[in-house]
């Protein structure tokens, strides 16, 4: 890693380009809704998480290349996949395969700037003239820029969706605008990956220190079981409920609207995330996990009557915990690992949390077998089983009785 002090602000390049991915990969949230007239809902499902096939894979492969080849030269790839991504989804007529190649490409990029972008960010705040580290900066500021593109790239597509013409096209030019605004950006950030000196040896200390801490208690009852939920809280609200309840004639600015304010209510509930975590690492991961059952509950209320209020306060309670579990997850992992394996760590937990993308279609698929507000009122069961389990990483320790 560059030993001299780098620019306080050097964290915010390496942010642009999370940002930017971030807004490629989400956009499709209000895009989406053009596609519903000639697609069936399972394909639309599909096509919004179809880019976790191609982000997990790219995830976990392109840590170690960030390590070797640097960062930035891997974020300036994913930026120009993004770009290519969006190209290819605008070029496609609206057919499903040429979409989901696009979508995939898409999830390649996220992949390759997600994992190693965090660690960039996170190892810029490190070494920043600020005169001390501020512990858990880098993570909070990773998810900012994360949830900050997911939250105004649907936001403003749902826009240009409803009201401009030419929605497909207009949208993904904008996208592709801005990775062309944002690379110079980019190019000039600080390089912060390791050094590659003593290569040979890097794999095997890597693997065994991954290891260890993919089997410590913490990460197997904490990060392991509530990780999905940062997504799948997400999904729910920004991907299953728009079309689970009517929105009448707006359904694209509709959508991008409640994309907007679960996402925006994840990075408005991050400042109080950091203070429960001051109390101690478990309250936030435990808040986290009842405002995912919470939120559960209020979804199934609000596709049960249709009600547009409860749907907007259903996001926020569902961004919310997206909001905690995002942020505390982050900070736990980079906590448990040492510089060698960061990049790899939060690799595997942004991994994890994908998995959530799977909810909308398991909610779609199995609410045609059942119906929707069971499928969602079964989720609330799981994700209590998923709280229970941070009662085994942090048990709850009874005061002693008077006189004992």
């Amino acid at each position: 890693m560059t030993s001299a002090a780098v620019p306080r602000t050097a964290w915010r390049r390496p942010a642009a380009a999370v940002f930017t991915v971030g807004w490629g990969a989400n956009m499709f949230a209000s895009v989406l809704q053009v596609y519903r007239g000639d697609l069936s809902g399972s394909q639309v499902n599909a096509l919004f998480g179809a880019y976790a096939l191609g982000l997990i894979p790219a995830l976990l492969a392109m840590a170690r290349v960030s390590d070797r080849l640097g960062r930035r030269r891997v974020l300036l790839a994913a930026l120009v996949l993004s770009a290519l991504g969006s190209a290819v989804i605008l070029s496609s007529g609206g057919a499903f395969g040429t979409i989901l190649a696009g979508r995939i490409l898409v999830g390649v990029s996220a992949g390759a700037a997600f994992g190693p972008g965090t660690a960039w960010i996170k190892e810029l705040s490190d070494t920043a003239k600020t005169g001390k580290a501020t512990a858990g900066a880098g993570a909070r500021r990773s998810a900012v820029a994360l949830t900050a593109g997911f939250a105004v790239g649907p936001l403003l597509s749902g826009v240009i969706v409803q009201w401009l013409p030419s929605p497909q096209t207009a949208a993904y030019l904008v996208h592709i605008a801005l990775v062309a605004l944002t690379l110079p950006v980019v190019w000039r950030a600080p390089e912060s990956a390791p050094s590659t000196a003593g290569r040979g040896s890097r794999p095997a200390r890597s693997g065994a220190g991954l290891m260890k801490v993919l089997i410590s208690r913490l990460f197997l009852t904490a990060v392991l079981p509530t990780a999905p939920w940062v997504f799948g809280a997400a999904t729910v609200s920004l991907a299953a409920l728009p079309v689970l309840v009517p929105l009448g004639g707006y359904g694209a600015a509709g959508g991008g609207v409640v994309a907007a304010v679960t996402l925006g209510s994840g990075i408005a509930v991050q400042p109080w995330a950091r203070r429960l975590a001051r109390r101690s690492t478990s309250v936030p991961f435990r808040t986290g996990m009842a405002a995912v059952i919470a939120g559960l509950l209020a979804a199934a209320l609000t596709v049960a009557t249709g009600s547009l209020v409860l749907l907007l306060a259903t996001a926020v309670v569902l961004g919310s915990a997206y909001g905690l579990l995002l942020v505390s997850g982050l900070q736990l992992a980079e906590s448990l690992a040492g510089p060698q394996v960061v990049s790899l760590v939060i690799a595997v937990f942004y991994s994890l949390t994908y998995v959530g993308f799977a909810f909308p279609v398991l909610v779609q698929v199995l609410g045609n077998l059942w119906s929707p507000v069971a499928v969602l009122v079964v989720g609330s069961a799981l994700a209590v089983a998923a709280l229970a389990t941070t009662l085994i990483a942090w048990p709850v320790r009874r005061a002693p009785r008077a006189g004992a």
